[in-house]
């Protein structure tokens, strides 16, 4: 196994298992569980204006992990309101440490990484509180909206029915060249409203700086997901009969997620919060039967490092990435 400080692509994390949901599920499951024992921390997040839209921006995310990552690190990445021609809307980079030893285990292309640590929470959260889910859908029609399809097909084989909506009005599937499960039915609709509504549960992965949610697409037994900007008005919050979020902190005082506006505009208050992702992955909290749950996916930096340095130890054995430590050659990826 080589010691030296590894580069690995995108190309180089697949090839070293990032897209093993079941493992990305575990990751972010077990750092909850060290955050709450006091064996992982995270601060509050740097952010740099990088112009007048408020979805441009730069953020430097630091955090330590325990347990068997060992590992510290910063995610830094920058955010763009559209992915400019040739570009990415979302473009990041994660610098990982051995906590142990301090030496550098490498950099990651964190972009992938992101992706799948917060579509693998998304995977958990369903897991705990709809483990069987009747329908699931996806609005939105970009990067993230993919990997959340992706989770959905790794861990929810029997998927009976799938709804999808995107401003484009295009295929998701055929966006991100998947299959749809044998036996499910597929269905495009023509508002986001009426994809929830037909939806028991509902993944919101887009960058919109108004919501798209309405009140109406509130149903009973219902588990809504907020994973990107501002899908959600703060009306179809206040029809859900309960509120969830990954974690509350610092962040609800600057950030741009649906709840958190709502917070600072005096419309939410941090004790209406009906529980944690750690609570809900512990099994401590469950919801009434027959529920409205509605949970919002904030993104914590110690999910970003585990994963970070449990691939990076992974590639490391198999002899993968770009070595920085000693100037060495690319050893490329391997199957």
């Amino acid at each position: 196994m080589t010691t030296d400080e590894l580069f690995l692509s995108q190309e180089d994390l697949v090839a070293a298992g990032v897209l093993d949901w079941d493992r990305a599920v575990a990751d972010v499951t077990e750092s909850l569980d060290l955050l709450h024992r006091d064996q992982a921390a995270m601060v509050a997040e740097n952010t740099l204006s990088l112009g007048r839209d408020p979805r441009a921006k730069g953020y430097g995310l630091p955090a330590w992990v325990g347990g068997r990552f060992n590992a510290a690190g910063l995610k830094w990445s920058v955010h763009r309101p559209e992915a400019p021609k040739g570009g990415a809307a979302i473009t990041a980079r994660t610098f990982v440490d051995d906590l142990h030893s301090g030496l550098p285990l490498g950099i990651v292309d964190a972009a992938l990484i992101t992706r799948v640590r917060t579509a693998a929470l998304s995977g958990a959260i369903i897991r705990a509180l709809m483990p069987v889910p009747r329908s699931i859908a996806i609005i939105g029609g970009g990067a993230q909206a993919i990997s959340h399809l992706q989770m959905c097909l790794a861990l929810f084989r029997e998927l009976p029915a799938i709804h999808l909506w995107t401003r484009s009005g295009r295929d998701l599937f055929e966006h991100a060249q998947q299959t749809p499960p044998k036996g499910a039915t597929v269905t495009i609709h023509a508002s986001a409203d009426a994809a929830a509504r037909a939806a028991q549960v509902v993944l919101t992965c887009t960058s919109s700086p108004a919501p798209l949610l309405s009140p109406a697409a509130v149903h009973s037994d219902q588990l809504i997901l907020q994973i990107g900007f501002h899908e959600v008005s703060f009306a179809a919050i206040d029809a859900c009969d309960v509120v969830t979020c990954d974690l509350w902190g610092d962040f609800a005082d600057h950030s741009a997620k649906s709840l958190f506006q709502m917070y600072r505009a005096g419309r939410f208050a941090p004790d209406q919060i009906a529980a944690d992702a750690q609570s809900i992955l512990s099994g401590d909290w469950r919801p009434n039967a027959g529920a409205s749950v509605y949970f919002s996916s904030f993104g914590l930096n110690i999910f970003d490092i585990a994963l970070a340095a449990r691939v990076l130890r992974r590639a490391a054995a198999m002899g993968i990435g770009i070595p920085l430590g000693r100037g060495g050659h690319h050893k490329g990826t391997q199957s």
